[in-house]
């Protein structure tokens, strides 16, 4: 049990007979009249539904063990992915659900935070950004360069984002695994 005071983003909550919601957002809020209460962003673990609750600030919550681990990506096994534990070494199949959007960032030997609850894994969590290669994009006309346009660029994942025009096939770019945007280059 933890109180509203000590709500905290990532910090996952047990509510409305066992489901499990992870905290976006919070702002504690003090009107002039009334008691002070705490506005929350909460998102479903499971089904990755984002719903704004409302709670009386020093109110108990139910807060849910969250064992989370950074897990390296192995490889592909049919619908699973499989990550490796880097301390015990142990194997872990997780499901395509449960990866949700970190599987258009993955690639083998890639570290990714593995959230599990009493052994079912809830989510995979990529670090804010990855470096990828572009595996293929057009090629950029002489004289693009200073004009702020972009083009579709297909990573070595598989996965489409845009990119600015001076960016080639071959090269290594950074890229955001909230948003899919491209963040920068990566000098080799």
């Amino acid at each position: 049990m933890a109180s509203t005071n000590d709500l905290k983003n990532g910090l996952v909550l047990k509510l409305d007979g066992g489901q499990l919601w992870s905290v976006v957002e919070f702002q504690h809020v003090k009107p002039g009249k009334g008691p002070a209460f705490v506005r929350t962003k909460l998102k479903n673990v499971l089904s990755g539904k984002v719903v704004d609750k409302t709670f009386n600030a020093g109110v108990k919550v139910e807060t849910a063990t969250v064992d989370k681990r950074d897990m390296q990506f192995s490889y592909m096994d049919g619908e699973y992915f499989v990550f490796m534990d880097m301390q015990t070494y142990d194997q872990l199949m997780v499901d395509r659900k449960a990866v949700g959007d970190s599987a258009n960032f993955l690639i083998e030997g890639f570290t990714a935070t593995v959230a599990q609850h009493e052994g079912e894994v809830l989510f995979v969590e990529m670090p804010a950004a990855v470096e990828l290669v572009v595996q293929e994009t057009e090629p950029g006309v002489q004289g693009d360069r200073s004009t702020g346009g972009t083009k579709p660029a297909t990573l070595e994942t598989g996965h489409q984002i845009n990119v600015p025009l001076f960016i080639t096939t071959g090269e290594k770019i950074k890229v955001d695994t909230r948003t899919s945007d491209y963040l920068g280059r990566v000098n080799s």
